[in-house]
């Protein structure tokens, strides 16, 4: 099965808006072990849209539509699939009383291009809109199946769950079966030479490496003649993936790192509080985004000047006068404090230089120390990264919940 997706707006042509639908719909896809040929980007044209959709019918089996579907002029795409299909757009009345509803919740009154939001083309097979008013579209033509759908990201995401997928999935003649693990503290070219010494790894898996600021995610995807192989092509690829970086994986599931520590705190009954210099109570913030995170997370404390660092967490001023609060000996006193204050299982600190000023050539912007405390040790880390600040803060904040995920799950 092969899949093109089309995309519809002035504003994904000129930059306006990012087209983060186009790259959503290939990740889910991706994992289903379809492959997208094409992504075409149009704009609010009925003569571009009708052109794009007679190239990408006559090359794939499978269209998938965003865009257009809203109630203003330039949403052209309703017009141009009924003149395409050789449909007529009749009102249908439970679309009208769902928008009728929608308005009336949120006592807004009800304009004609709203109500016209309730023809529909009657050769299509409607998709319920359940976070918006504009329904979606399924034709075809032969064997070719056309999606349209809105361009709204979250009207787009739901049809696809509650539709596309299923469907596509059903339609799938080769069994697939796919994993992500996630893995941080590990550059994509070390995890890659980690894992290139296994070429059986290819064999048995398509394995894909999808790296960001805060970590890689390592995708693996296996098919097979049955739903046993591929589950066992599978199987075994993770096995050699987890031989050769366990100590970076932090999850089978494509979550974040914060989420990952917190199960295992929730699960082991352990508890956490967090002393920031540098990271400004982002670690916090991070934790505390967590549903549920009370029953682990303690508190939080800001310790930015090195009179708070003393005043708050304990550190002896003749430790930073001595090191520079920038130091492993201030992190390591830091966590150490926090730990004693709160009273919790683990201690967790940052000290370090965001940037993009402060920085010398002995401690240059984009260093962190990052410390964790427990009953056994107080281990530390020192870490430099690049001078931009605001992705600083992020990575020396990953790096403190990495280093306090190596030492809590028994790593160092």
């Amino acid at each position: 099965m092969v899949i093109e997706i089309i995309s519809i707006g002035d504003e994904l042509l000129i930059g306006q808006t990012v087209n983060t639908n186009a790259s959503w719909m290939g990740e889910q896809l991706m994992e289903l072990g379809i492959a997208v040929r094409w992504i075409t980007t149009v704009g609010d044209d009925f003569d571009g849209l009708k052109e794009a959709l007679r190239n990408a019918i006559s090359r794939v089996d499978v269209v998938l539509v965003t865009g257009g579907l809203g109630p203003t002029n330039d949403d052209v795409t309703k017009k141009v699939m009924a003149d395409f299909f050789d449909s007529r757009l009749v009102p249908d009345d439970d679309v009208l009383e769902k928008v009728k509803t929608r308005f009336a919740k949120r006592g807004l009154p009800l304009t004609k291009a709203n109500v016209e939001q309730a023809l529909v083309p009657d050769k299509a097979e409607l998709m319920d809109n359940d976070c918006g008013t504009a329904p979606g579209f399924i034709f075809t033509q032969g064997e070719k199946c056309i999606y349209v759908m809105p361009g709204v990201p979250q009207e787009m995401k739901s049809m696809m769950v509650r539709f596309v997928l299923p469907r596509l999935k059903g339609q799938q003649i080769i069994p697939v079966h796919k994993k992500v693990l996630c893995t941080t503290g590990i550059a994509e070219s070390f995890l890659y030479e980690k894992l290139g010494a296994y070429p059986e790894l290819d064999k048995l898996v398509r394995i894909a490496y999808l790296p960001n600021y805060f970590g890689v995610r390592i995708r693996l995807t296996a098919a097979g003649n049955t739903d046993d192989e591929a589950k066992e092509k599978l199987d075994s690829a993770e096995k050699i993936v987890r031989r050769n970086a366990s100590e970076f994986i932090y999850a089978d599931k494509d979550i974040s790192l914060e989420a990952a520590i917190a199960e295992r705190m929730v699960q082991d009954g352990k508890t956490l509080a967090v002393a920031e210099s540098c990271t400004g109570g982002l670690i916090a913030n991070l934790f505390t985004n967590i549903p549920g995170s009370s029953t682990f997370f303690e508190r939080g404390v800001v310790a930015y000047s090195n009179q708070a660092k003393t005043e708050l967490l304990g550190v002896p001023a003749g430790l930073i006068e001595r090191h520079g609060a920038v130091s492993s000996q201030v992190a390591c006193a830091m966590a150490e404090g926090i730990r004693r204050l709160a009273k919790t299982d683990y201690g967790l600190s940052t000290t370090g230089i965001a940037g993009p000023t402060g920085g010398t050539d002995e401690k240059p912007v984009g260093l962190v120390y990052v410390a964790c405390a427990d009953e056994g040790k107080t281990a530390f880390e020192r870490h430099t990264f690049a001078d931009q600040r605001r992705i600083n803060k992020e990575r020396f904040a990953q790096a403190a919940m990495n280093l306090l995920r190596k030492r809590s799950w028994g790593f160092i």
